[in-house]
């Protein structure tokens, strides 16, 4: 069932009423939440600060990173670190060992098969740039979007774990539905140019609210929007 529409380039689309839901969601939650929605930035360091963020929450990879910058800022910088201090410098990140590993093996590829920069690969259509950055150790879809994204500006939907219970809670995704799962459901329904903002703004509703495992549904700004799918 379509119910509005929205304005796309010099057109109006048509939307559902999954697709208006999400709408009222983002402005509700842009109300409640000041989220820094300018991307564009160093696209190796956003790699790296994303695989640092594997299996951890924001405030360890903040100290890993900060530990890192401004010393080591480079795929040069990362490939001729002695392994043991840079496992010391990202220890609280956790999985230090094996993230070590990733990104000296990440720097080497970028510098011997790529020029020394993500350049080339972000030059390519949004498919095509994912499937290059996915062949990259330690790469996985969250991984890839996120540079995508906060590297390159481009409208994609990185789906971590407070996004992924965050959509299943709202009724989007099935609740044993996978990362990409997710993806594919959601990132459809957002408008054109806003996948980046829900991204940041599910995050800090799953931080504030929609919280693992109790969620605080009563004081929640889009609890009348919600099904609740999976709450007890």
């Amino acid at each position: 069932m379509y119910t509005q529409s929205y304005m796309v380039g010099k057109s109006f689309k048509p939307v559902s009423d999954k697709e208006s839901r999400v709408i009222k969601i983002i402005s509700r939650l842009e109300d409640e939440f000041q989220v820094d929605s300018s991307f564009g930035g160093d696209s190796f360091l956003t790699l790296v600060r994303t695989v640092l963020s594997q299996n951890t929450n924001s405030r360890n990879t903040r100290r890993a990173f900060d530990n890192l910058t401004p010393e080591y800022t480079s795929p040069k910088d990362f490939a001729e670190v002695d392994p043991e201090k840079l496992e010391e410098l990202i220890r609280p990140a956790g999985l230090y060992r094996s993230k070590a590993r990733n990104l000296q093996k990440l720097a080497r590829i970028i510098i011997n098969e790529h020029e020394g920069s993500l350049g080339e690969i972000l030059e390519k259509s949004r498919t095509e740039a994912r499937k290059e950055l996915m062949k990259m150790p330690g790469v996985g879809p969250k991984t890839a979007d996120c540079v995508l994204l906060f590297a390159d500006g481009r409208d994609v939907l990185p789906v971590d774990t407070h996004v992924s219970r965050t959509t299943k809670r709202l009724g989007f995704a099935h609740l044993d539905d996978d990362p990409e799962a997710v993806k594919e459901k959601l990132e459809p329904l957002v408008p054109e140019g806003e996948r980046g903002n829900l991204h940041l703004l599910l995050i800090a509703l799953g931080r504030e609210y929609c919280k693992a495992p109790t969620p605080i549904c009563e004081s929640c700004p889009i609890d009348d929007l919600c099904p609740r799918q999976g709450v007890d």
